[in-house]
C-alpha cells in the first residue's frame, strides 16, 4: 500500500510564505498524495454510490498573489469537473484533514437540493453521527459539530442553500493534525472510508431526486 497519510511536512506546507514557494512544495509533497488518495477512493465511492467517480485534484491555477491555505482532491460523476455537482472531498488545512460530502456555491440546483434535504431533515439529523461536522463555506476551516446543532439550526443551513447565492453545505469529519500524525496508514484510510460511508447517504438522497426529474 502506498503511503497516503499526511505528515507534518504536508501540513507545514501551508505555513510557507509566498505563492511560488508554497506551490513548489505543495506540488512536490501534497499533490502526489492527493492523487494517490483519488485513485484509492474512487472505486470505493463508486461502490457506495453506484455512480462512476472521476478524480479532480486541486491545481490552484487561478492564483496570482495569495498562496492556497488548503488543498484537496474531489470526486464527482463527471470527467469535466465537480464544482457544479454534489461531490466528495479529501483535503487538508495546516491544522486538520477534512473529508466532505459537498454542495458548493457553483451548483445550479442548490435550491432544489436544499429543499430535498429540508424535506428529509429528521432522517438526516438521526443518520449523521454525532462526531460529524457541518460547514457553510468550503473556503473557511470553521465547522459546526452535528451534536451541537438543533433541528432548527440544521434547517437554517438547508434554507440558506435555497435562498442565498453563495451558500454552501458540507458534511463530514475533520481530523486534527496531531491525531493524523499518530495514525498509521491503514487507520487513516479507514477513518476516511467510514466517513464516506456515512455521508454517501446524502449523495444517494440527491440521486433519487435526480432520477425522478430526469
Amino acid at each position: 500500500m502506498s503511503q497516503l497519510k499526511f505528515t507534518k511536512k504536508d501540513f507545514d506546507t501551508f505555513k510557507i510564505d509566498g505563492l511560488d514557494a508554497r506551490m513548489d512544495v505543495l506540488k512536490e509533497t501534497v499533490r502526489p498524495k492527493l492523487e494517490n488518495l483519488g485513485e484509492y477512493f474512487a472505486p470505493i465511492l463508486q461502490g457506495l454510490t453506484n455512480d462512476e467517480m472521476y478524480v479532480h485534484v486541486a491545481k490552484h491555477a487561478r492564483r496570482s498573489v495569495n498562496p492556497p491555505e488548503d488543498s484537496w482532491v474531489a470526486f464527482s460523476n463527471s470527467k469535466r469537473g465537480y464544482k457544479k455537482l454534489p461531490h466528495f472531498q479529501i483535503g487538508l488545512w495546516k491544522t486538520h484533514v477534512f473529508v466532505w460530502f459537498a454542495l458548493i456555491y457553483e451548483s445550479p440546483l442548490k435550491k432544489e437540493y436544499g429543499g430535498l434535504f429540508e424535506d428529509h431533515l429528521q432522517d438526516i439529523s438521526q443518520h449523521i453521527p454525532e462526531n460529524f461536522v457541518w460547514s457553510a463555506d468550503h473556503t473557511k476551516p470553521d465547522t459546526s459539530p452535528h451534536r451541537e446543532l438543533s433541528s432548527e439550526q440544521l434547517k437554517t443551513l438547508m434554507e440558506r442553500l435555497q435562498t442565498i447565492k453563495k451558500a454552501e453545505l458540507l458534511c463530514g469529519i475533520t481530523i486534527p493534525k496531531e491525531d493524523v500524525m499518530k495514525m498509521n496508514n491503514r487507520e487513516f484510510l479507514s477513518a476516511i472510508e467510514e466517513a464516506f460511508t456515512e455521508v454517501s447517504y446524502l449523495y444517494r438522497l440527491l440521486q433519487k431526486e435526480i432520477q425522478k426529474t430526469s
